[in-house]
């Protein structure tokens, strides 16, 4: 009597698993549009609840709504954990963390008074698009760039090194030349003038007065377009590397003119020998 009952928990497992995962069938391609249209209408909802004349008109609206989507993410999770194989691998995994902290506010509003400010907490929700567009086309140039900043940790971490002794000498600097004037009232608040010049963000918020400083200033804003030029040089290069690597691993030479060419061609693309 066991048996058939175990098969019928793996059949239904099984069909929901090709729903929820299934990108090429109809029925997961209708999750995945269901799932991403509530998504991004209950963000909507995020955002119109915060302000305040629709929140006092719309009150109940809102509730309701915000329940439906929660209940609707809530069967969604544990939808979930029961077809994972491994469900702890999931639910502490990113995504299962990000779909955890999405339920999270509204349970949680019940027990808490003045629980309006987790409204920006269920915002993370957002994150959850990426999972449901299902991009494997730009996932492969991600996991690419995330191999290239691995790549080029040590020389990253051997600039950043020296961009924080820049600032500090030169904030540093600019509290004994501006005199501890003009914004300039700390040494912390010095570095933090450096920071902002030198990456040329520029609030304004502090600006030297003196001609010195101004000098000093035009100086370090000068550098800052070289300094945001390395890190894109370092990881650019890097990408370059691992392109060309995947190049010739997916390709062979002509045995005529030794250029290189896919694999399954039958031709030299440059001097037409035949393979």
């Amino acid at each position: 009597m066991e048996e058939p009952s175990f098969k019928h928990f793996n059949g239904v497992r099984s069909k929901l698993y090709i729903i929820v995962f299934g990108t090429d069938t109809p029925a997961g391609k209708l999750f995945d549009v269901v799932l991403l249209v509530a998504i991004l209408l209950s963000i909507v909802v995020v955002m119109l609840e915060s302000v305040s004349a629709l929140q006092a008109r719309f009150d109940h609206v809102f509730d309701l709504l915000e329940w439906t989507f929660t209940i609707l993410f809530s069967i969604e999770y544990i939808t979930r954990i029961f077809i994972t194989r491994r469900p702890e691998k999931y639910v502490f995994s990113f995504l299962g963390l990000i779909d955890l902290i999405a339920l999270l506010p509204t349970y949680i509003a019940l027990f808490v008074t003045g629980g309006s400010y987790l409204v920006v907490i269920r915002a993370i929700r957002l994150l959850r698009v990426f999972r449901i567009l299902k991009l494997t086309r730009y996932l492969s140039e991600a996991q690419m760039l995330g191999s290239a900043l691995n790549s080029s940790k040590r020389k990253i971490l051997v600039f950043m090194g020296a961009v924080s002794t820049l600032v500090m000498i030169t904030g540093t600097l600019m509290y004994l030349i501006e005199g501890g004037q003009n914004g300039f009232t700390s040494i912390p608040r010095s570095i933090y003038w450096a920071v902002v010049t030198v990456t040329t963000v520029g609030y304004g918020d502090i600006a030297p007065q003196t001609v010195l400083g101004q000098s000093f200033a035009t100086v370090l804003m000068l550098m800052g377009y070289a300094i945001i030029a390395v890190p894109t040089g370092i990881v650019s290069s890097e990408m370059r590397k691992m392109d060309k690597r995947a190049e010739i691993e997916g390709s062979r030479p002509c045995s005529r003119c030794k250029e290189m060419n896919p694999k399954d061609a039958n031709y030299c693309m440059k001097c037409g020998n035949q393979y």
